[in-house]
């Protein structure tokens, strides 16, 4: 029986971008305008293509982003053009992304679970929160939790709330205490060189008209309902969901030398595990369990994955455990410093044994 999945097989395969994070050598001033000294030889990240990747055009706004780190503290910038400079919201943990919006995802120890979402507007109003599990996997937002010692800042270059063409951007700087990001680490302190977390950041961009000198979403043909956002990011999930950690990018750790970073062997095979944990999906919701052969697996993602390189996986030592409801399937790979064997559960949990 076709179905229409509800953890869809992304249509992007697993390139994720990496970025080499530098320590930070000069005095740093909180006043979100990047155009100083503290950023001047930081190295941008790429312009943030759509959520959804190459098959959608390229976002009609520009954003990208730099990160420095020390002993204490993460810091992100973020300048995000374009003359639709509008925000609302002013109580801190709202709904942000009802307004235009920066958000930055962590995942300190890349297994998809236990992670950290920030957002937060041109008026510096802020939200963030715990995520136990990816909403996919049924988990809880911890919209009670509070990121201690965080610090934030925007400078507008051009008028808030208003489409004037002469706006040109608005910019953020973002400070983290490592302290305040341990519930999910495997870092109990400060991470040492070459350490990596994995990371995502979003840019949501509503299309607005300015109405009687209001800004206003502009609304779907013949609704009230507001056109859909755009969504605009560092890694494209290849879904309309940033939700799927697994394809974040690499935030590496570096000691300012020239730190070389090949994606680890673990996170590969993740990947490959990961199509998998897709496949059992949909092969439960087609027929009310999960399987234990592989072939079926293979053959279910040659029939939904929107993307060739998902179609296949590779002949690696695979064990295929399952229960009424749910499945743990393994494999048994040589010469990793963590272990000799990693699962995927049917929770979407990784782990290294």
């Amino acid at each position: 029986m076709k179905v229409t999945p509800k953890i869809p097989v992304p249509a992007v395969g697993f390139n994720p971008p990496v970025y080499i994070c530098k320590r930070r050598t000069k005095d740093f001033v909180l006043d979100g305008n990047i155009d100083k000294d503290f950023w001047k030889d930081v190295p941008f990240t790429y312009d943030f293509p759509d959520i959804e990747g190459s098959i959608r055009p390229v976002p009609r706004f520009k954003t990208r982003a730099k990160l420095q780190w020390d002993d204490e503290y993460l810091y992100i910038a973020a300048v995000l053009y374009g003359n639709e400079i509008w925000a609302t919201l002013t109580e801190r943990d709202c709904v942000i992304f009802q307004d235009n919006d920066f958000e930055i995802f962590i995942d300190p120890d890349s297994d998809t679970q236990g992670y950290y979402e920030f957002e937060m507007n041109a008026l510096n109003t802020v939200w963030d929160l715990l995520l136990t599990k990816a909403y996919r996997d049924n988990g809880k937002a911890v919209n009670c939790y509070d990121m201690h010692g965080l610090r934030t800042a925007v400078h507008i270059n051009g008028s808030l709330n208003s489409l004037s063409k002469d706006n040109v951007s608005w910019s953020v700087e973002v400070v983290i205490p490592f302290k305040a990001i341990t519930e999910c680490s495997p870092f109990t302190g400060t991470p040492k060189a070459n350490d990596y977390f994995r990371l995502n950041f979003s840019r949501v961009q509503w299309t607005v008209d300015e109405v009687n000198g209001r800004i206003e979403k502009r609304k779907r043909p013949g609704s009230d309902l507001p056109l859909p956002e755009d969504n605009w990011v560092w890694a494209p999930t290849g879904v309309i969901n940033i939700h799927y950690p697994e394809l974040w990018g690499f935030l590496v750790f570096s000691g300012n030398d020239n730190t070389a970073f090949d994606i680890p062997k673990e996170e590969l095979v993740k990947w490959e595990l990961r199509k998998l944990y897709y496949a059992e999906h949909i092969c439960f919701e087609a027929n009310g369990s999960f399987t234990s052969d592989i072939k079926v697996l293979k053959s279910i993602l040659q029939e939904y994955s929107p993307c060739e390189e998902n179609k296949l996986i590779k002949d690696l030592d695979y064990t295929i455990q399952t229960t009424d409801h749910s499945f743990e399937i393994s494999v048994k790979t040589e010469g990793m410093k963590e272990g000799s064997r990693i699962s995927i559960f049917a929770d979407g949990r990784t782990t290294i044994f």
